[in-house]
């Protein structure tokens, strides 16, 4: 599949993935909702900047846009479940999971 297909598709796969309408990924990337439609609608390319963007609001690096299993190589059973669990949660989620695995260490 080439990038001008995938893009789009990865975008809105992961989208839903996250319950995350245009509208609230437009608020997160701080990109208007026509820049986004446009991309999603193969109608213009993202730079390097745009789609960084783009993978902080989903919590992920291009590396994991990229890769097919989401980067995640080698992982046991129980690891692969709590990064898809993390996956699924709001930041303020993610805050207070991870002051919870802090305070595990200590």
């Amino acid at each position: 599949m080439c990038v001008e297909e995938y893009i789009p598709l990865r975008i809105t796969e992961l989208c839903e993935k996250r319950g995350y309408t245009k509208y609230r990924l437009s608020q997160l990337t701080e990109m208007s909702q026509t820049a986004l439609g446009n991309i999603l609608n193969k109608k213009s390319m993202p730079t390097v900047v745009t789609l960084e963007r783009i993978c902080d609001a989903f919590g992920i690096t291009l590396a994991q846009f990229f890769a097919e299993d989401g980067g995640r190589l080698n992982l046991t059973e129980d690891q692969n479940e709590i990064l898809e669990i993390w996956d699924n949660l709001e930041s303020k989620e993610r805050e207070i999971l991870m002051t919870f695995i802090r305070s595990l260490k200590k």
